[in-house]
């Protein structure tokens, strides 16, 4: 099978490895073009690229899919099959219709719920307790296509999106592998997606980080695990700004929201409805993140203070 690759992020990465591991031909990856990162805006390869060097792949980078002159490029490549793995592009109707054997996504949620760029992290900050990976013909829309093979997986309560991330993308390489296979050998029906139910889930904003304290500590905690580590939730404690990496839901009955209720070997925050989060581990601007302990020794924040 020669297979057309387009993907960007690690969690591409690893469909990138199942379709080698599983013998077929890469005749090209698409991935997005490099970009400037980081507080030194270093022009930063993806991590998509990155493997298909060192796995001696042809590696395209077009700014957009779009135009004459990417379409041709295609078609001289003349894949059987297209495989889009968090490519971030939308493929125009002229390039759907060139592989024999169209092209197929591995899209990670249960479709048609979390459809769009963030599946993974909005499954976490809406409070879902299980989400799953999703193979589908793919169509003109964004995620819209008729639906091949779904697995499904439970979301711990503490799992944050960095680590849902890594083992949604062995369940997404593992399912990528079946839909070939199933599709080769004629076991797929591809099925449509149901539109009533459809929800998005849209680009994070860095404006989502700032913690609202009069929500319940269940929100706030999801928020916090939703976010890291790709952006964190915040608060300002003592006029600066801290980043909150990871938390966890704990017993409380008093305090007003956002009022600091223990400040001893842990920091605990009450929340709305009588609820309270501790926070475990923290980064101050500009220092290292640390566990909520040494962070004390360090920081001083009275009791009662009101965290906003």
């Amino acid at each position: 099978m020669n297979i057309l690759f387009m993907g960007t992020p690690n969690f591409s990465v690893t469909c990138l490895k199942q379709l080698i591991a599983d013998e077929h031909k890469i005749v090209g990856v698409f991935t997005q073009p490099d970009k400037p990162k980081g507080r030194g805006n270093i022009i930063t390869q993806s991590a998509v690229k990155i493997e298909s060097l060192a796995s001696g792949i042809k590696v395209y980078q077009p700014e957009t899919i779009k135009c004459e002159q990417v379409i041709r490029l295609v078609e001289q490549i003349s894949p059987d099959m297209i495989v889009v793995v968090a490519y971030g592009k939308i493929l125009p109707k002229q390039v759907l219709a060139i592989p024999t054997y169209g092209c197929i996504n591995i899209h990670a949620s249960l479709l048609p719920k979390y459809r769009g760029a963030a599946p993974i992290q909005w499954s976490i900050i809406n409070g879902e307790t299980q989400t799953g990976v999703t193979s589908m013909l793919m169509d003109e829309g964004m995620d819209t296509g008729d639906i091949l093979l779904t697995e499904k997986t439970i979301i711990d309560i503490n799992e944050n999106s960095g680590d849902l991330f890594k083992r949604m993308s062995l369940i997404g390489a593992s399912l990528l592998s079946k839909t070939i296979d199933g599709l080769l050998n004629g076991h797929i029906t591809p099925v449509k997606q149901i539109e009533s139910e459809a929800t998005y889930a849209p680009m994070l904003q860095k404006s989502m980080c700032r913690i609202n304290w009069k929500e319940t500590a269940e929100k706030i905690h999801n928020l916090i695990r939703g976010l890291a580590p790709f952006l964190y939730a915040s608060t300002i404690i003592n006029g600066k700004v801290v980043r909150i990496l990871s938390s966890a839901v704990c017993e409380w009955k008093t305090g007003d929201a956002g009022e600091v209720v223990e400040n001893g070997e842990t920091l605990i925050i009450a929340c709305a409805d009588k609820t309270a989060i501790r926070l475990e581990t923290l980064q101050a601007e500009g220092r290292r993140a640390m566990p909520a302990k040494e962070f004390l020794l360090g920081n001083r924040i009275e009791k009662h203070l009101i965290l906003t």
